[in-house]
């Protein structure tokens, strides 16, 4: 599997590419900013962008999106619980001083344990609410990869203050749907340093 992650936008939202080395068809979460970034890492992998992923409808998450799907022509995949954050897109790019971006809705809100698939990769979704109403992650079993978003960071876990927030159900998403994984998982979140689901069990403060 091919895999790219590098920081995009003023928040250094990691971007994650998952493309399949046969098919070359590929899986793009969280395109907050940096289209040129994203389609230059595409292009070298000759790399075609089948599904889009949004972990949660933070801006820095989501912000490119659609502009990503109108160039490709793929699909939106995010949960519907977040609709009210990107109501509130506006208020979210005045915090930063952030030119307000067009957001459409999901062009589908996945179920919990739902495959998205494209040719030679299956992510299943987990939805973790918990940061936000809709936050979730995507497990990659044959990669040994989770895509955390914001709900897990390496010796850290998702801010609970803003709209969608709730600190009680951030913590047991982690701890009934990420911890159970196998330890040797590598995580990528959605903003820094990768970790493994070892790691967060026996060292992440806020964990044990």
């Amino acid at each position: 599997m091919i895999r790219e992650t590098f920081p995009v936008g003023l928040l250094q939202c990691n971007c994650t590419i998952l493309g399949d080395e046969t098919s070359l068809d590929a899986i793009v979460i969280d395109p907050g900013y940096d289209i040129p970034r994203i389609l230059s890492a595409l292009s070298k992998h000759d790399l075609t962008a089948r599904r889009i992923v949004v972990t949660h409808a933070h801006i820095d998450h989501i912000a490119s999106a659609l502009i990503l799907k109108q160039m490709t022509g793929a699909p939106i995949f995010y949960s519907k619980e977040d609709l009210p954050l990107v109501a509130m897109i506006a208020t979210q790019a005045n915090w930063f001083g952030l030119k307000v971006p067009e957001v459409h809705p999901p062009d589908h809100s996945p179920a919990d344990s739902e495959l998205i698939s494209i040719d030679g990769i299956d992510a299943t979704v987990l939805l973790t609410p918990g940061h936000t109403e809709g936050s979730l992650c995507l497990h990659i079993p044959a990669a040994h990869l989770l895509i955390a978003g914001d709900t897990l960071f390496a010796g850290s876990i998702g801010r609970t203050d803003l709209l969608g927030g709730d600190h009680e159900k951030l913590i047991a998403s982690i701890q009934d749907r990420l911890l159970s994984l196998p330890g040797s998982t590598l995580v990528i979140p959605g903003h820094g340093a990768t970790t493994t689901i070892d790691r967060e069990r026996s060292t992440n403060p806020f964990l044990i």
